[in-house]
């Protein structure tokens, strides 16, 4: 007789738990990590989408609407489609917190894969290949600048979307004059990326008065 159906005989082993089932059905796009499945409010676990209101840098300096996008990308692919989702745990919002596969694909696994997510690490560490992967490749939202969105939720509860009454010199100019790979980036009070810009000085980037002293001196606006 096998070791093991002897072990089982005996009462020593025990087979593995089976997953926990989860939703099943069509699906309906709430937003790039958020889901209906059957009816079900279903958060995709591991992942991290841009939040639909975020804005994302271009490698020019612009502002595009990552957030909006990649919620109508996610729709693209798996709206209307039928998935099986298996349960891990229900967060703070009574979400049920899942991974989710269409026709076999981990719906998260392919998020995170064409750049439409990051991998949640703070939850989940098995999408960090897919994200380095997607990071060198510039896909999505690794075509510029984007934020985490988990910093960008911090800094909105924060308030740090308000300009920060931060200044510099006697007659305290506010304009920061920011040194990035987009070359020479001016932020005005009131920009997406303004609270967030730290000066330094010794590399090189500076302060300005006003915008004409800012393009005088080679700078151009971050929405330009």
């Amino acid at each position: 007789m096998p070791c093991f159906a002897i072990l089982a005989f005996f009462g020593l082993c025990s087979p593995e738990p089976a997953p926990a089932a989860g939703p099943a059905g069509t699906v309906a796009v709430i937003d790039g990590d958020t889901l209906d499945v059957g009816g079900a409010r279903v958060r995709l676990h591991g992942v991290d989408a841009p939040e639909t209101a975020q804005s994302c840098g271009t490698g020019s300096g612009a502002q595009w609407a990552c957030g909006n996008w990649v919620t109508q990308e996610a729709s693209l692919r798996f709206a209307g489609r039928i998935a099986a989702c298996e349960t891990v745990d229900i967060d703070r919002y009574e979400r049920i917190v899942a991974r989710c596969a269409v026709g076999g694909a981990d719906i998260g696994e392919t998020l995170v894969s064409e750049g439409l997510a990051f991998a949640y690490v703070e939850y989940s560490k098995d999408y960090l290949p897919q994200e380095a992967a997607a990071r060198d490749a510039g896909r999505g939202i690794w075509r510029g600048e984007v934020e985490a969105p988990w910093d960008w939720r911090r800094a909105r509860r924060a308030g740090n979307a308000q300009p920060e009454p931060e200044r510099t010199g006697a007659g305290g100019c506010a304009i920061k004059g920011n040194v990035s790979g987009g070359g020479r980036i001016y932020h005005m009070p009131g920009d997406p990326y303004y609270g967030r810009t730290k000066i330094d000085t010794a590399s090189g980037e500076r302060w300005f008065c006003n915008e004409a002293e800012a393009r005088r001196a080679g700078w151009r606006h971050a929405g330009s």
